[in-house]
C-alpha cells in the first residue's frame, strides 16, 4: 500500500471519496470473465471452394494448426481431409478442385501473399523451410507432389500445371510420375487459368513496367504472348469455347494519384479479348473518362466469362460495382445499382447468375446476394440479418459461403432450397469459446477534426454503467480495409476483433475507426483527398475519434490509448507524436513510419517533402507518451528498418519506448504463438500506462 505514496493519499482523502476510488479500482481491476488465449482459440475458416457435383473445400486454422476440410451433397456432412498438427508457422492456401471431384491440390508453406525466392521461417528452422503443392484425396492422405506454387488442375489431363520460380511447371497424381517444366518465361508468373477444354493455360507475365497475358499450349508446346503492348495486362479469363481469352489492360500512362479523389487523371483502362491462335486482340469496352477511370479489383477474381458476357467491377457512379458486357462489345450494363460496394464475386454453376457480398443495406456489414448478367436484372437478396456473410460459392439447389456475427466465428456454411443455413464442422469451435460472454459493437458516426462524419464500432465492457474508464481507439490496416460489426473476412482483422473483445472484457471503451482511405463508403472517401504521404488527412479522424471519446461521460480523459498495425501503426505512431496531451499511450505494430524512404520519390521534391510531413518521424521532437513497438524482422510489407529508425529518434528524445521482436517473422505472423504474445504485450503494456 506505501509504495508510490497511495497510502497516504488514501489517507488524506474523505471516506466517501476512499470508497468511490475503491469501487472504481475494482471494476477497472477485475479479470475479464475469459482469457485471451480462449478467444484467440476462435476457428478461421478461409479458402471455400466448389468442385463438380456441388463438393466443397475449406480451410480450417486453430491455433495455428491448419487443415483443409471437405463436405459433399446432399447431406454435407463436413470431414478433416488433411492431418496437419501443431502451430508450424506453414501457410495453406490456393485450394483448387480437381475436375473429376477426386480431391483438391493446394500450397503449403512459404508466403502466399508475397511470394519470393527466400520463403519465411518464422519458428527459426535450422534447415528451412519449403513451399510444395499437394494433394489431398477426399478419402485423406495428403502427399506432396512438387516443390512449388500456384497448382491449376487441368481439365481432362489429371495433370496439375504449377509455377517454380518464374517457371511453368505441370504434375501428375501418379506417384512414379516427376514433374516437367514446360516454360520458362521471363519476368513474374502469376494468375495461371486452364481452358476449358484442357488445351491450353493462360497466365500474367509481369515484366517490371509492363505485364503481357501469356498462352501455353499443350499440343505443340508453344508459348504465345496476347496482344502485346507496353501496357499492363491482367486478370485472364477464358472464353467457353477455349478460342478466346479476355484481360483487363491499364495503360502505361495511367498513374494514380492520391490527390484526386474522382481519379479523373487516369488514363481510363479497357477490357480486350484475344484470339488464342492468332494472338490479335480488340476492345471490346473500355472505361469513362473521370470516377472509375482507373482500375479498382475487389476481393475476389475481378473479371468473369459467363456465357456470352463478361462480368467486371466498375466505379463508374463512385460505389464498386459489378457490370456485364457482350463479349463482342457494346455498352456496359450495371447489376447492382446503390449506395454500396460489391466485395467477393463468383459465377453460378450454370453461369446465369452471379453470387456476391456486399454492404447493401447494411453499411458496416456484409450479405450475400445474386443477379443475373444480363441486362435490366434486378439483384436478390440471399441473406439477411445481425450476421456478416462472404466468399459465396454456388452448389445444386443453393449457395454456401462463410459466415460469422458479433460473437460466432467465422465458419463454413450451406444454405439450400427455402431452407435456413447450416454451419459446416461447428466441432472446430471449442466447447470452452467465449461467445456469450463477447459485446456486440455498437454502430457509431462521429466528426473528423476537419468535419467529415466518420463511421466506427464502439465496444462497451460488460460494467459499462460503472463509472468513467479508459478507452482504446483501435486503427485498422491498409488502408485499403473497412472494419465490421462483427468477426472479420481477413485473417489479420478476425484477430484484431479477438483483441478489442479482449480489451473491452477487461475494463476498456473500445472504438475501432473505419477513418478515411478505406474500403465501404465509396470512392471518394476511399480517395480521401490528401490522405496518406500526400497530407495524412486521416490524422483528422485519429482526433476526432479522441475528442469523441473524451467527451463521453463513461470516459476518463486522461486515459485513453491506441493500437493498430501497419497503416494502422503509422496512424497510431502518428497520433502519439503529434497529439501526446490527447493520447497517452499506444500500441504500434510495424508501422509505416516515414513514408519518404517507402515511395520512389524525387529527392528533395515538394512530393518527397510532403511524403515525410506527412510521417510522425517528422514530429518525433513533440512525442511524448509511452508506446510499444511490435515488429517481425522479415517483414515483406513494412520493412523492419521503419522501426528501427524510430527507435533511434525516441532514443534521441527520451521517449519512453517497449520492444517485442519475432525474428524471422513475416508481416502477417505466421504462427498463432506470436499472435498470442504480441496480444498479451500489448494488452499489458496498455494495463500498466493507462491503469
Amino acid at each position: 500500500m506505501g509504495q508510490g505514496g497511495g497510502f497516504d493519499l488514501l489517507v488524506l482523502v474523505p471516506m466517501k471519496a476512499v470508497f468511490a476510488l475503491v469501487a472504481a479500482s475494482c471494476v477497472w481491476a477485475a479479470a475479464p470473465s475469459f482469457t485471451l488465449e480462449q478467444i484467440m482459440a476462435k476457428p478461421f475458416a478461409s479458402e471455400l471452394t466448389a468442385g463438380p457435383e456441388g463438393r466443397l473445400a475449406w480451410l480450417v486454422n486453430v491455433r495455428g494448426a491448419r487443415n483443409i476440410w471437405m463436405a459433399g451433397g446432399p447431406d454435407y456432412h463436413a470431414r478433416q481431409i488433411t492431418k496437419f498438427k501443431g502451430d508450424d508457422g506453414q501457410e495453406i492456401g490456393l485450394i483448387g478442385w480437381m475436375p473429376d471431384g477426386a480431391g483438391v491440390v493446394f500450397v503449403r508453406g512459404g508466403d502466399l501473399e508475397n511470394p519470393r525466392g527466400e520463403f519465411p521461417n518464422p519458428l527459426s528452422a535450422p534447415l528451412g523451410v519449403e513451399q510444395a503443392v499437394w494433394f489431398a484425396p477426399v478419402d485423406g492422405n495428403a502427399r506432396k507432389l512438387a516443390n512449388g506454387s500456384s497448382p491449376t488442375p487441368i481439365p481432362g489431363l489429371g495433370r496439375i500445371v504449377f509455377t517454380r520460380g518464374n517457371q511453368l511447371w505441370s504434375v501428375t497424381l501418379a506417384s512414379e510420375d516427376k514433374p516437367v517444366m514446360l516454360a520458362q518465361p521471363r519476368g513474374g508468373t502469376s494468375s495461371i487459368v486452364a481452358a476449358p477444354d484442357g488445351s491450353a493455360v493462360a497466365f500474367v507475365s509481369t515484366r517490371q513496367d509492363h505485364s503481357f497475358i501469356g498462352v501455353y499450349q499443350f499440343t505443340g508446346k508453344s508459348l504465345r504472348y496476347l496482344d502485346a503492348s507496353v501496357d499492363s495486362d491482367m486478370l485472364p479469363a477464358w472464353s467457353p469455347d477455349s478460342r478466346s481469352v479476355g484481360f483487363v489492360r491499364i495503360a502505361a500512362q495511367s498513374r494514380r494519384r492520391m490527390s484526386n479523389p474522382d481519379r479523373s487523371a487516369a488514363d481510363p483502362w479497357s477490357i480486350r479479348v484475344a484470339d488464342v491462335q492468332t494472338g490479335r486482340g480488340r476492345e471490346v469496352w473500355k472505361a469513362q473518362a473521370g470516377p472509375g477511370s482507373a482500375f479498382h479489383p475487389i476481393a475476389t477474381y475481378s473479371l468473369l466469362w459467363a456465357g456470352g458476357r463478361l462480368v467486371f467491377p466498375w466505379e463508374r457512379d463512385g460505389w464498386a460495382h459489378l457490370y456485364s458486357v457482350s463479349a463482342g462489345g457494346g455498352d456496359a450494363a450495371l447489376l447492382t445499382p446503390g449506395e454500396f460496394e460489391v466485395e467477393h464475386a463468383a459465377l453460378s454453376a450454370d453461369e446465369r447468375e452471379v453470387l456476391y457480398s456486399s454492404n447493401q443495406d447494411d453499411i458496416d456489414r456484409r450479405h450475400i446476394w445474386r443477379v443475373e448478367t444480363t441486362p435490366g436484372a434486378r439483384p436478390a437478396p440471399v441473406t439477411r440479418g445481425q450476421g456478416i456473410e462472404w466468399a459465396p460459392v454456388s452448389i445444386p439447389g443453393g449457395v454456401a459461403y462463410i459466415r460469422a456475427d458479433a460473437r460466432m466465428p467465422a465458419r463454413a456454411a450451406v444454405q439450400t432450397g427455402s431452407g435456413a443455413a447450416r454451419d459446416l464442422a461447428p466441432e472446430t469451435v471449442p466447447l470452452d469459446f467465449p461467445a456469450a460472454a463477447l459485446v456486440e459493437p455498437q454502430p457509431v458516426v462521429f466528426t473528423a477534426a476537419d468535419g467529415m462524419p466518420i463511421h466506427g464500432q464502439l465496444f462497451l465492457p460488460p460494467n459499462a454503467s460503472a463509472g468513467k474508464k479508459p478507452a482504446i481507439i483501435f486503427l485498422h490496416g491498409g488502408s485499403r480495409r473497412q472494419m465490421l460489426l462483427g468477426w472479420h473476412s481477413m485473417y489479420y482483422y478476425n484477430n484484431a476483433y479477438a483483441m478489442n473483445q479482449y480489451l473491452a472484457a477487461s475494463g476498456y471503451v473500445v472504438l475501432s475507426v473505419n477513418y478515411r482511405s478505406g474500403i465501404g463508403y465509396g470512392l471518394n472517401f476511399r480517395e480521401a483527398i490528401g490522405y496518406g504521404p500526400a497530407g495524412a488527412s486521416e490524422y483528422n479522424d485519429v482526433i476526432g475519434a479522441g475528442l469523441y471519446l473524451r467527451n463521453r461521460a463513461d470516459v476518463d480523459a486522461r486515459r485513453i490509448g491506441l493500437w493498430g498495425g501497419s497503416y494502422g501503426g503509422y496512424l497510431t505512431a502518428l497520433g502519439l507524436a503529434r497529439a501526446s496531451e490527447l493520447f497517452a499511450a499506444g500500441v504500434d505494430l510495424h508501422g509505416v513510419h516515414d513514408w519518404s524512404r517507402l515511395r520512389p520519390f524525387e529527392t528533395g521534391s515538394p512530393e518527397a517533402r510532403t511524403a515525410f510531413e506527412s510521417s510522425p518521424m517528422a514530429s518525433v521532437k513533440t512525442w511524448k507518451s509511452p508506446v510499444l513497438l511490435i515488429h517481425g524482422d522479415d517483414d515483406r510489407n513494412v520493412s523492419f528498418s521503419e522501426s528501427v529508425r524510430l527507435v533511434q529518434a525516441l532514443r534521441e528524445q527520451k521517449v519512453e519506448f517497449e520492444l517485442l521482436i519475432f525474428p524471422d517473422e513475416i508481416h502477417d505472423f505466421l504462427t498463432h504463438a506470436h499472435w498470442v504474445e504480441a496480444y498479451r504485450a500489448s494488452a499489458g503494456f496498455l494495463a500498466r500506462k493507462l491503469k
